[in-house]
């Protein structure tokens, strides 16, 4: 029986699946949300038979609930969550060890980017930061002793385009691991593991979440050997998110179609509407048609999310914007109901080196726009009185 309901849930199309998940109607009461299991510990009734959860370190049955939802989202076999994007990341990354070498796209996410260089530094291993734009320059940065490849597409915050399929092809030969930051585009518009990817990685507390009120990472294993790996990896370090956090992003999870549907269409029209300022040195938007790597990115992706970034210019002017605006936050963070602007040289990207960050196109007046709910045309109006004014 379990099988056949597994069976159809994969049937399913995607915003079907997001409502009926396998665990959206409790068993025992009926109850359409799944139940929050506040609690640290659980009884063995009998010693010799011990219950499938046993501490919530190890498993909780909210988190549990959680954990195969996105296994299901992303096609993957088994979901795990964290504390935190970051935590998910940096437990993912402790399959490697001492003396590897990653393969990392160079415009990574800045928290990603100081675990890579400052971090992992001390634990003996290294990383190679390249321009995955190029799949020469990836084959370029393999070394002996490299283990993985780290991707990000779009990457944050200039959303450069990485062929997935073909480091994933190359990566296999050179039996390497793979792993990809979906939190972009989330498995509503980008489903890695069909590119094979091996490990697909979320800032839940983005796009998924979707309300500003939960800290959140997620990552799904493609293979049951490697889902293994990352179980006794996140039990071991302890690294779990707790059931109360589950429990908000399941409930924000059901909703990511639709926000993601909404945000895309104003996304396309923010877009557009920059592009045709010329006090606007650069836009940057896959659904633009001069964007690069366009073609790459509508092979593997089925939308073009919701961020854009545009350079105003200068750092004095983007912080003169940043003050002058009025209905998004100016924030960090991302993905939200409620537009959020940011500014990565001092916020995303703090911890990146200026000039390393300067040579990625992440410049002093550049600035995140992520496109929430309210009507475009208000949030269009308020950026034009704050380009306007500045």
């Amino acid at each position: 029986m379990a099988n056949k309901k597994e069976d159809q849930q994969n049937d399913y199309k995607f915003d079907t699946k997001l409502l009926h998940f396998g665990a959206e109607i409790d068993e025992t009461t009926g109850a359409s949300s799944v139940p929050i299991y506040q609690a640290s510990t659980f009884h063995h009734h009998d010693i010799f038979s011990p219950p499938t959860h046993d501490y919530s370190r190890s498993g909780n049955p909210t988190r549990q609930a959680l954990e195969d939802y996105i296994a299901l989202l992303e096609g993957g076999v088994r979901g795990f969550a964290y504390s935190s994007g970051m935590a998910a990341i940096s437990s993912s990354l402790m399959i490697l060890s001492a003396g590897d070498h990653i393969i990392a796209t160079e415009d990574v996410y800045g928290g990603t980017y100081r675990l890579l260089s400052s971090i992992l530094t001390r634990m003996n291993i290294e990383t190679t930061f390249v321009d995955m734009t190029d799949l020469a320059n990836v084959k370029a940065a393999y070394r002996p002793n490299t283990k993985a490849v780290y991707m990000e597409t779009p990457s944050n915050p200039t959303l450069r385009i990485t062929d997935v399929a073909g480091i994933t092809e190359w990566a296999k030969e050179k039996g390497l691991l793979t792993l990809l930051d979906n939190t972009f585009m989330t498995p509503y518009y980008q489903k890695p593991i069909e590119q094979g990817v091996d490990i697909v990685l979320h800032s839940a507390t983005k796009f998924l979440g979707g309300h500003s009120d939960v800290l959140a990472g997620l990552a799904v294993a493609r293979t049951e050997a490697i889902g293994a790996q990352l179980k006794q990896l996140q039990n071991g370090l302890g690294t779990v998110l707790g059931a109360q956090e589950s429990w908000l992003l399941m409930r924000g999870m059901k909703t990511l179609g639709a926000r993601m549907a909404h945000s895309e269409i104003s996304a396309t029209k923010l877009a557009a509407w920059l592009t045709n300022r010329s006090d606007i040195p650069a836009v940057y938007y896959p659904g633009l048609l001069h964007h690069p790597g366009r073609e790459v990115h509508e092979k593997q992706s089925t939308g073009y999310g919701a961020v854009v970034s545009f350079d105003v210019g200068s750092g004095d002017r983007a912080k003169a914007v940043l003050n002058k605006v009025r209905l998004p936050l100016v924030a960090v963070s991302l993905g939200s109901v409620e537009s959020i602007l940011s500014y990565p040289a001092m916020m995303s990207h703090a911890a990146m080196p200026k000039d390393f960050r300067l040579e990625r196109g992440i410049t002093d007046g550049l600035l995140r726009f992520s496109v929430g709910l309210e009507d475009i045309d208000d949030l269009i109006a308020d950026l034009d009185q704050a380009l306007s004014n500045t």
